[in-house]
């Protein structure tokens, strides 16, 4: 049911979303030169998928785990998408081709090993990872793998039809504050 709740959402956030994916991708080649970001994450049974974002950094920016990546390397535009959670719009495709759902753990890197390891030993890449889920909605970054790895455990555990709107719905009402980025 989660499979068909997260197509038919996908498909209407691309549909009724596209004006603003415009508007976004417009200005996103003024900020930068390349309003799209795609990067290669750990997917559902540790298998590679390209993510794709809006750019919210510099296009010169190291790819590291975001509490890694350095505050100046945001731009302006990129500041208002990440506090809008705008900059996640795009990955309604990644979802649309079943490599995410709306709501899981969010995909790590593949650099990010202590992570993989503790998300492994918790059994989360069984799951789609997602764009939201109960560690985002209770602040939960990817700088405490094992704190991160048990709550997407216990997220998962409980996952039913009613958690998954929950989850859905705390996010659109603005809990959380999404992975945090070190101040330069």
């Amino acid at each position: 049911m989660i499979r068909v709740l997260d197509i038919l959402f996908a498909l209407c956030g691309l549909i009724f979303g596209s004006p603003v994916l415009v508007v976004l991708t417009i200005l996103g080649l003024f900020d930068t030169g390349s309003p799209f970001f795609r990067q290669t994450r750990v997917g559902r049974h540790q298998r590679p998928f390209t993510l794709l974002k809006f750019r919210t950094m510099r296009p010169d920016t190291a790819s590291v785990a975001t509490h890694l990546a350095d505050a100046s390397a945001v731009t302006p535009l990129g500041k208002f998408l990440r506090r809008s959670k705008l900059d996640e719009l795009p990955q309604l495709w990644n979802v649309l081709l079943g490599d995410m759902s709306l709501v899981g753990p969010r995909p790590c890197l593949f650099n990010q090993t202590e992570l993989i390891a503790a998300r492994a030993a918790q059994g989360v890449f069984e799951a789609r990872p997602g764009i939201t889920g109960l560690a985002q909605v209770n602040g939960i970054d990817m700088s405490t793998p094992d704190l991160l790895a048990e709550t997407d455990r216990k997220m998962l555990a409980d996952l039913s039809t009613t958690t998954y709107f929950r989850y859905l719905f705390m996010t659109v009402l603005g809990k959380g504050s999404g992975d945090r980025i070190r101040k330069s």
